[in-house]
């Protein structure tokens, strides 16, 4: 690993933008571990030619310090003329991994070219091709709203590995961050309700009247399956047997009784889990309420405002 690695970045100023050009006003470069041990490497040699009196070590000397000085240009040229730009980033949930998209642009071939945001574990290695061409960086977002990864390092080592050169950037183009998927109750609104009520998913209460058929009844299932009307009219025991359960339909909104935040975890789970299907459901917040509908596009809607909802 480099020594420039551990590099203060707040002693640097991180260029902001849409683009970066890099070049010599935001290029750094120090030499790697290997470089200075490749340094002192030199400096033995000419100590044994100069004390031996001996020209083989003043010759190594001599042509180890001119390939030094040679990579020295070439890492930074490896570097120097590259453009970066934002892309479109594509929303994510608050928590989780997030991609976010970068075009690289290059009049030339560039090897080993690295991309990491600070914080993230590990970097993406890029070998850019002539013209442009699509890469991304992750990054985990601690809460939700139009985030921004922060500050991205680009650096490089080769072709050698005797210097670091990297530069700092900042892109300014936010990545809509979801709340985070955390199941648990949410309210809702359905067909015909004037109210909102508490709703856990799916389930269909024993004693309703949402059934498909009747069976006989059987002691260990209770009183609550029991279909009553069924034994005034015959006088018969019958138990009614329930459908699959399906998840409620209607106006999705914050459950009454649950923190702000948490309420929209759980909205948000619950909509990334109807979404993909065909499952029509609608949002209602403060200040803002989206009609029942159904697919991805809509999906996205919801999650949308669930990220820029306000108390």
């Amino acid at each position: 690993m480099a020594s420039a690695e551990g590099f203060p970045d707040r002693l640097i100023r991180a260029r902001g933008g849409e683009e970066l050009l890099l070049g010599l006003r935001n290029l750094y470069i120090l030499p790697t571990r290997f470089g200075w041990l490749w340094l002192l490497s030199c400096a033995v040699l000419y100590l044994l030619g100069i004390n031996g009196g001996s020209n083989g070590p003043l010759l190594l000397g001599f042509l180890a310090t001119g390939l030094f000085l040679i990579c020295l240009h070439l890492t930074q040229f490896n570097l120097q003329g590259l453009r970066l730009r934002c892309g479109e980033p594509v929303g994510g949930f608050c928590g989780e991994s997030l991609r976010y998209p970068l075009t690289l642009i290059s009049s030339v071939n560039r090897f080993s070219v690295h991309l990491q945001v600070r914080g993230a574990p590990g970097s993406t290695v890029v070998s850019v091709r002539a013209g442009e061409q699509q890469a991304s960086v992750s990054w985990t977002p601690t809460e939700r709203g139009e985030g921004k990864p922060g500050r991205l390092r680009i650096w490089s080592t080769a072709p050698m590995g005797l210097f670091y050169c990297w530069s700092v950037w900042e892109p300014s183009v936010p990545q809509l961050v979801y709340p985070p998927r955390i199941s648990g109750p949410v309210a809702v609104v359905g067909a015909g309700e004037k109210s909102l009520g508490p709703a856990l998913g799916g389930e269909r209460a024993n004693g309703s009247e949402d059934w498909s058929e009747l069976r006989p009844h059987r002691i260990e299932e209770g009183l609550a399956r029991l279909a009553w009307k069924q034994l005034a009219r015959s006088g018969g025991r019958y138990s009614k047997r329930f459908e699959d359960p399906q998840p409620r339909h209607g106006l999705l909104a914050p459950h009454p009784e649950v923190p702000w935040e948490r309420a929209l975890a759980h909205l948000s789970a619950r909509i990334a889990q109807l979404g993909p299907g065909a499952e029509s459901f609608g949002l209602c917040l403060p200040g803002e309420s989206l009609p029942m509908g159904s697919g991805r596009a809509h999906r996205d809607r919801c999650l949308r405002a669930l990220a820029l909802a306000r108390p």
